[in-house]
């Protein structure tokens, strides 16, 4: 398991959230790998690279990027994000973004002290 990739106490929660893929599907990953596919997304969707650049570890950058697709398509990470944040809800743990940008100071209207008028 590379850094960033689900724990088992993780996928155990998501794994139920996925949909069921038929047995009679044809090519691609079988349902059995999802965890590696969404390890995948994951790591793609962290790094920001092309779909391409996600390392073959994960399987096949096509299988992935087809599956994360189908699953949108299909509303899956929307029902993920609303049962996630239930869950962390329930359990009293809450995420807070705490990013903070700071802005020069001409960005709030206020004179610049290094811009001199004269």
């Amino acid at each position: 398991m590379s850094r960033g990739d689900l724990t088992e106490a993780e996928w155990r929660v998501l794994r139920d959230l996925l949909p069921i893929e038929p047995e009679n599907r044809g090519r691609g990953r079988p349902p059995e790998q999802n965890r590696s596919i969404v390890n995948g997304i994951l790591w793609r969707l962290r790094c920001g690279a092309p779909w391409r650049d996600v390392p073959p570890k994960y399987g096949s950058w096509n299988t992935i990027y087809r599956r994360f697709r189908r699953w949108s398509e299909a509303g899956v990470w929307e029902t993920v994000a609303v049962t996630l944040a239930e869950i962390m809800a329930d359990s009293g743990h809450y995420s807070i973004d705490s990013t903070t940008i700071r802005a020069h100071v001409s960005a709030a209207g206020g004179k610049d002290p290094m811009m001199r008028v004269g």
